[in-house]
């Protein structure tokens, strides 16, 4: 199944932006120490809270599927910066379930998460000039 998603993204000068997805509304900028006014989280807060959120999501779909009750889940990202991108991603998750349990979400969710999988197999991305309106 294809399905478009747009997200809207507006300057508001310096380094903010606020960003439109659906109904919700987001402000990003950048910390004060490279120029911006540390009124929300940079790009990469959002890029890995994304691979956090969604992997976590997907825990938690994958043991609903299977009628497994979890008491919690908490998921944990780090980014390594490496110049202009990451160069690695690391995913901690905390599930109180058994080993074996756990491990099976774990793969369940590898498999059914569209962020990490979109960031393991990298789409083709194409940048359009077009007049403002």
């Amino acid at each position: 199944m294809v399905d478009d998603r747009l997200v809207r993204a507006k300057w508001l000068g310096g380094f903010q932006v606020d960003v439109q997805a659906g109904a919700f509304g987001l402000r990003v900028d950048e910390p004060e120490r490279v120029g911006g006014t540390n009124t929300g989280p940079q790009p990469t807060d959002l890029l890995l809270s994304g691979v956090a959120s969604c992997f976590l999501l997907s825990l938690a779909y994958s043991a609903a599927k299977r009628d497994i009750v979890l008491e919690s889940i908490a998921v944990d990202v780090t980014g390594t910066y490496d110049g202009p991108r990451f160069s690695a991603i690391r995913i901690e998750v905390d599930i109180d379930a058994p080993d074996d349990v756990v491990a099976m979400l774990i793969a369940a969710a590898e498999r059914t998460c569209y962020v990490t999988n979109t960031l393991k197999r990298p789409p083709e991305i194409t940048v359009v000039e077009r007049a403002l309106s």
